[in-house]
């Protein structure tokens, strides 16, 4: 039986090492923009091709397999597989430049696929098919190299990764064609941008890779000030709005498209947001003016309301000059900001608006049962997408779990980081920024950066990517197979 699924994981893993070899040899696209890239070709198309072929090869050879589902977690065992064959590929391009190490490629790949936007590199001094790469890996590490796929194929391929990867949101009842629908959605959202950006003043090469960046939460940017380096109110807003669309759970879009706009202000996340939004925004403009970072109440609303949306939304985009010399409790807001994190079935990374929401409501169910009457039953609710749906206790628990889970490897990889001499406070905000796949710095991960801390970090941002369970569920189920195969070797020379 074991044997049977992992010939069929193998299969699967050669059709997506196909369609990565295909992602490598995207870039190449940008060489008739800027021939003088054309010494770069063969960084993209030595792993472009060879993935290629050994993924063609690999079918060839397992096109016989039976294709089934997947269970006892093996489809959790063909994603990790997936997107660590997809980071390590991707990391050739760089290491074939000559300027960056495995560890250095690894970090920055992982960035990108994880859409967390932490950066090794200085994109003012790399070439624009580099920057072009990282923005490709954004789009597909947003929106899935699952849900690429299904879009692509049909059901069949599809098959329960869709939900392994981090979605279980349809928005039609075929899966494919909910698929194509979301990929609809954020070509449009990027295309719209673009053009948005470019009518703010923004170059255009500038304005597509902003745009997805800002889509799929990513951060990535193309000039070292981020935002704050193009000095413009209208493209502060016009992020605030990208960012905003990026973060919203894939059927709130749909509600949206059909103009059910009472679907999208009763859905607990909506609401939740508002909520921390109107508390958040105005403490943080209140401490920029009580520390004398500002002395305009305008100017610490505007900083604020952005870098509040950029840490919540975990998109990692900058709207101010240093990082470093934003007040204390500033920084403990976007923290904070940065757990909570976005909506769920989104681009967004964090512990996300709903697992918080229902730790909270479990909260406030437990003390409202503890005074009242032992023989009273009163049913848990939440609203969802306008309707009020049963609260299962399973869920809070399971949610409870996870939420605890995740704050205790926030806190190991915090310290990991402040045992190479950092604060506490600016250990924990950047490990906030690599685990909830935000991307803002405070210059403890970069180029010159020891390979412990980019390696906590990549390992960080890769358990944020996939939701941590997946990553778990995945080791657990080879860990017990390896046992299991010692077990029958051992019983057999026996």
């Amino acid at each position: 039986m074991r044997k049977r699924y992992y010939k069929l994981v193998f299969f699967y893993l050669s059709i997506f090492i196909a369609l990565i070899g295909i992602i490598q040899l995207l870039p190449l696209l940008v060489i008739p923009f800027y021939p003088e890239d054309i010494a770069y070709a063969k960084c993209f198309l030595i792993p472009g091709i060879a993935a290629c072929v050994i993924g063609t090869l690999m079918y060839h050879f397992l096109k016989d397999t039976e294709v089934t589902k997947l269970e006892h977690y093996y489809d959790s065992v063909l994603v990790i597989l997936i997107w660590t064959c997809a980071i390590n590929i991707s990391t050739i391009p760089w290491m074939l430049k000559g300027d960056y190490n495995f560890s250095q490629a690894a970090f920055e790949m992982t960035s990108g696929f994880s859409t967390t936007g932490l950066s090794v590199v200085d994109v003012e001094n790399t070439p624009k098919i580099f920057l072009m790469f990282r923005s490709i890996t954004l789009f597909f590490g947003g929106v899935g190299l699952v849900l690429i796929m299904t879009s692509a194929f049909s059901d069949r391929y599809g098959l329960n990764l869709y939900n392994a990867e981090g979605h279980s949101d349809r928005l039609m009842p075929n899966l494919a064609k909910s698929a194509r629908l979301i990929l609809s959605f954020y070509s449009a959202y990027i295309f719209c941008g673009s053009l948005a950006y470019v009518l703010a003043g923004m170059p255009v090469f500038d304005a597509f890779n902003t745009a997805i960046a800002a889509i799929s939460t990513g951060g990535f940017s193309v000039i070292n000030e981020s935002i704050y380096g193009y000095h413009s109110v209208a493209i502060e807003m016009i992020t605030i709005v990208l960012m905003l669309l990026g973060q919203t759970n894939f059927m709130l879009h749909m509600s949206l498209f059909k103009r059910r706009f009472r679907k999208v202000f009763m859905h607990c996340e909506t609401r939740f947001f508002a909520a921390v939004a109107l508390i958040f925004v105005p403490l943080m403009a209140f401490d920029l003016l009580h520390m004398e970072y500002t002395g305009d109440i305008l100017e610490s609303l505007r900083i604020a309301l952005f870098q509040f949306v950029t840490t919540i939304t975990t998109t990692g985009f900058v709207s101010v000059k240093d990082m470093g010399m934003l007040p204390p409790g500033f920084v403990t807001f976007m923290i904070l900001a940065m757990l909570i994190g976005g909506n769920q079935e989104s681009t967004g990374g964090g512990i996300k608006q709903y697992r918080v929401i229902v730790v909270l409501l479990g909260i406030f169910y437990s003390l409202r049962e503890s005074i009242m009457n032992a023989h009273m039953f009163v049913t848990h609710k939440v609203w969802r997408f306008g309707n009020k749906e049963d609260l299962e206790r399973r869920e809070v628990s399971a949610t409870s779990t996870y939420v605890l889970f995740y704050i205790l490897l926030f806190f190991l990889g915090s310290l990991i980081f402040s045992m190479y001499g950092y604060s506490l406070q600016d250990s924990m905000f950047e490990f906030a920024s690599a685990i909830s796949t935000v991307g803002l710095s405070l210059g403890i991960t970069g180029y010159d950066a020891s390979p412990v801390i980019l390696w906590t970090g990549i390992v960080g941002m890769f358990l944020g990517r996939m939701e941590i369970m997946v990553v778990f569920k995945a080791i657990m189920r080879m860990l017990k197979d390896a046992n299991n195969r010692e077990g029958t070797s051992i019983r057999t020379n026996i």
